[in-house]
């Protein structure tokens, strides 16, 4: 029989952190030994209070829940990841499950279909909400390379090719054969509307 099932909140809405670990602490075989606001600090925290699964928010400052959950899964690859998102964004899902996550769930899941799947991940299962992973595969994968997406993700505050060059020590040239090639392959008709397109999708 297992014992207590200790976690990790990591999300960085106070509020929603709150009411998660009420809801969760309910749960008889649950104990919610840490919680954090920033994903730079889960690490940390997972191995000072050795958690038995850790669930992350994915919009986080100082790292994103899924870079959070790809350093866990190096880390300590024995703890299981529960990712949780408000943005149900197919490419989330994609590069979550890469990153080495356990489970994806919609915040706005019941209590106790959360409580379940964290049960599941533990007995060796993966739980993706089922809506989530239709969408994800009518979507098909991520078109932009990694470079791309770092061009990309760097104009988003529409920095000129130069201060995207300087920030990224690229060449302006560089710079903007990156972004043509990912506005075409978004068959987007600028840059901003690659960047809106990218983060709908959950692919930047």
């Amino acid at each position: 029989m297992r014992g207590m099932i200790r976690l990790l909140l990591a999300e960085d809405q106070a509020m929603v952190r709150e009411a998660l670990a009420a809801l969760l602490g309910l749960e008889p075989d649950f104990e919610v030994v840490a919680q954090v606001a920033r994903g730079d600090e889960v690490l940390a925290a997972a191995r000072t209070h050795s958690v038995d699964v850790a669930l992350l928010d994915i919009e986080m400052p100082g790292m994103t829940g899924i870079d959070a959950a790809a350093q866990l899964h190096r880390e300590l690859p024995a703890l299981k990841v529960v990712v949780l998102t408000t943005f149900g964004r197919p490419g989330y899902l994609r590069r979550a499950m890469e990153s080495g996550a356990h489970a994806f769930l919609v915040k706005d899941a019941p209590a106790a279909q959360l409580a379940t799947a964290v049960r599941k991940v533990l007995d060796g299962e993966r739980v993706i909400d089922p809506t989530l992973a239709a969408a994800a595969l009518s979507d098909g994968a991520n078109p932009l390379t990694d470079r791309e997406r770092d061009v990309l993700r760097a104009a988003a505050d529409g920095s000129t090719n130069a201060e995207l060059a300087a920030a990224l020590h690229l060449s302006q040239g560089t710079v903007r054969n990156y972004l043509s090639t990912a506005i075409q392959k978004l068959t987007a008709r600028n840059r901003a509307e690659a960047v809106r397109i990218a983060r709908e999708k959950g692919w930047l």
